[in-house]
């Protein structure tokens, strides 16, 4: 098999990734999902080499630390690259390939899972549908993987109870609600994928409890816009924790300031008010342990990635973070949107974008949100979005790990 790439294929690869979460909603892995950006559809340039060769390049270039950590990295494969052993590249252990569903199951194929499954790699079988002639593939799982809303929750429990007595863990994939995650933790399920996490769990009449009440006060106060450095300062050193974290944080290699900082007042002279504010809101929802980390991370991912888009844009991007950052309060706070948005002396385009998703910055985190869940093609003048969004994605992966070490 060949392939002539015409162009650089880290140039316009895409590649995104979506958690994979285990019941303690911590995560396990993520799904690496490759497109190729110069085509409009799901289909890669030369086939199944270039996919190969694009997928191998760009995790060099990037490093399997900054894409996945120390997680599992789950990789959707083809017939021919278990057939040619293209996989073979990729870190047996950390690795598990997916058999598509489009795949040929043929004697071939069976001897060439053997063969990855003696080498140490991890197999999943991705929108199973079980059949008796799919017993032997089975054997040779680890993980099978459902998609919740293609099959019904009778049919998706007759599926789970027919492979219970294989040493398998079953894995939920397009779990949107909290509803559906419970469901398939009763059925059996260990794993589950999808963007519940993102979505409040709001129960109609129910009033924030005095203690989230005093948070979202606290982030009322940190967002008024002539608010002055004394006024900052005491507002932050009223709360030690929040004051100790703050402090610790500035004096981080990451903040990189050229000199210590002893005390607040310290700090907002040398960082300045806008970006103190900005972090101060931070950790006041780092604060939120009952809430799985990824939702604080996507939370600063896309904070970064608004921010520097307003800034290639030429719009002031301290809105940009803090729309960013405030796209997923609802989750945090377990509260509608408007009902923050009554509390929050937020600007108008800040609630535009926030409620509406309009204006300047609602379609910028609109972008950036389609970027994030691989909805490539619904970006918005995607010819020059698309290269912007790309170059900034997994630059804003790599702050936001650091910035969530530099709180621990």
């Amino acid at each position: 098999m060949t392939a002539t790439l015409e162009h650089n294929p880290l140039q316009s690869a895409l590649i995104g990734r979506q958690p994979i979460f285990e019941i303690d909603q911590k995560v396990f892995g993520y799904e690496l999902l490759y497109r190729d950006g110069n085509n409009n559809s799901a289909q890669v340039l030369d086939g199944n080499e270039a996919t190969a060769r694009v997928l191998v390049n760009t995790f060099c270039e990037l490093g399997f630390d900054q894409i996945v950590g120390t997680a599992k990295a789950f990789i959707n494969m083809t017939d021919s690259l278990f057939l040619e052993h293209l996989y073979e590249i990729l870190p047996p252990g950390q690795v598990v390939l997916e058999v598509l569903e489009t795949v040929k199951l043929t004697p071939e194929l069976i001897q060439s899972l053997k063969k990855v499954h003696g080498q140490g790699y991890l197999i999943a079988l991705d929108d199973f549908v079980f059949r008796e002639e799919y017993r032997e593939l089975v054997e040779l799982a680890h993980f099978i993987k459902f998609d919740v809303m293609a099959l019904n929750p009778v049919e998706l429990e007759r599926q789970v109870n027919e492979l219970k007595t294989y040493p398998l863990r079953f894995l939920a994939e397009k779990v949107e609600s909290l509803d559906v995650f419970l469901r398939c933790q009763q059925l059996g399920f260990e794993l589950f994928q999808g963007y519940y996490f993102c979505k409040p769990e709001i129960i109609k009449g129910a009033r924030l409890s005095n203690n989230r009440m005093s948070l979202v006060l606290l982030l009322a106060k940190l967002q008024q816009e002539n608010i002055t450095i004394p006024e900052l300062e005491e507002l932050i050193k009223t709360d030690l924790a929040l004051s100790v974290k703050l402090l610790r944080y500035v004096n981080s290699a990451f903040v990189g300031l050229p000199k210590s900082v002893a005390t607040i007042s310290q700090a907002i002279c040398m960082v300045g008010t806008d970006r103190m504010r900005q972090w101060a809101s931070v950790m006041v929802l780092a604060n939120f342990d009952a809430k799985p980390l990824e939702l604080m991370r996507v939370a600063l991912i896309r904070a970064k990635m608004c921010e520097e888009v307003c800034q290639a844009e030429s719009i002031p991007s301290g809105p940009g973070f803090t729309v960013g950052l405030f796209s997923v309060l609802d989750a945090f706070f377990d509260c509608e949107m408007s009902q923050l948005m009554e509390k929050l002396p937020l600007s108008e385009p800040i609630q535009v974008a926030l409620l509406e998703r309009k204006g300047e910055l609602g379609m910028i985190l609109e972008n950036v949100m389609a970027y994030e869940q691989n909805r490539w093609d619904e970006l918005t003048e995607r010819d020059k979005t698309l290269p912007l969004l790309r170059n900034i994605y997994w630059q804003s992966i790599g702050w936001t790990d650091q910035v969530l070490k530099s709180f621990r």
